[in-house]
């Protein structure tokens, strides 16, 4: 199904699940993520390996036709403690060992990093690439049972993410900042310390993040800069009965201690 309109709006769902439960959705994320990366002259980022489809502890963000055959965007949620370290760790660990003991400083009480957010062309300025998914995202973080989430946000990402709830970290890297995904481009380390109360958001985006975590399931008319679209969020995630948070953060434990981590996942590019 195309992209599809409805009173000259287009109209997507924007749906919640963890990674292993819907490989297929998986493969049609990754291939819209490539294209996107490509499309900007980045042909191979180390955070977007396609590992994390059999990651348990990787939640995934899609926004897709209604039927489900079309992708236009998607950002995940990885938890520390998975089966691989968190994209953040993979991407600047070599720059900067210290990224691995502040993630274990939130670990210890469930963290995970907001990544992989993208959109397509043709849905382009529509704000799901920007606003929408990144706040659909914080809105299941406690569902998933984490308090605190890290991003690693390009310049122009920075304001918004400061919206949402993020400050910016300055322990690591220069002053929180790395050249991340190519020399030529800087990333900065952003943390969101409470998923649950964002005190540090605006109210427009906290009273919007809320609306969202206690819905679930809703359709939504949403405007960015005049432009409207209609998301039908599905954002229960229904599949967590065996998911155990302890258990990760026990993984994570283990992994911290032994120093677990591959040295060839954690290069720039």
């Amino acid at each position: 199904m195309a992209l599809i309109f409805k009173d000259g709006r287009p109209v997507v769902r924007l749906r919640a699940f963890r990674a292993i439960d819907d490989p297929k959705t998986c493969e049609l994320f990754i291939a819209g993520h490539e294209h996107v990366l490509t499309a900007i002259g980045v042909k191979k980022v180390t955070s977007s390996k396609n590992d994390w489809m059999y990651n348990p502890a990787a939640f995934v963000l899609i926004v897709e036709s209604l039927d489900g055959e079309r992708v236009f965007g998607g950002a995940r949620i990885h938890v520390a403690g998975g089966s691989q370290p968190l994209p953040i760790e993979e991407a600047t660990g070599n720059m900067d060992s210290k990224i691995f003991d502040l993630v274990w400083d939130y670990a210890q009480e469930g963290t995970g990093e907001g990544c992989g957010l993208w959109n397509s062309r043709e849905i382009a300025g529509y704000g799901i690439g920007s606003i929408f998914l990144t706040r659909a995202a914080i809105a299941i973080a406690p569902r998933i049972g984490i308090k605190s989430m890290f991003a690693l946000c390009a310049p122009y990402t920075i304001n918004l993410t400061k919206c949402v709830g993020y400050r910016q970290e300055t322990s690591v890297g220069n002053n929180g900042t790395f050249y991340y995904p190519k020399l030529d481009l800087l990333a900065t380390t952003m943390i969101l310390d409470d998923v649950q109360s964002l005190h540090l958001a605006s109210e427009e985006d906290r009273n919007a993040i809320m609306d969202l975590r206690s819905q679930g399931e809703v359709v939504r008319v949403e405007k960015l800069r005049n432009k409207e679209i209609e998301i039908h969020y599905d954002l229960q995630l229904e599949g967590l009965k065996n998911w155990d948070l302890k258990e990760v953060i026990a993984n994570a434990r283990k992994s911290y201690l032994k120093g677990e981590f591959d040295e060839k996942d954690i290069q720039l590019f």
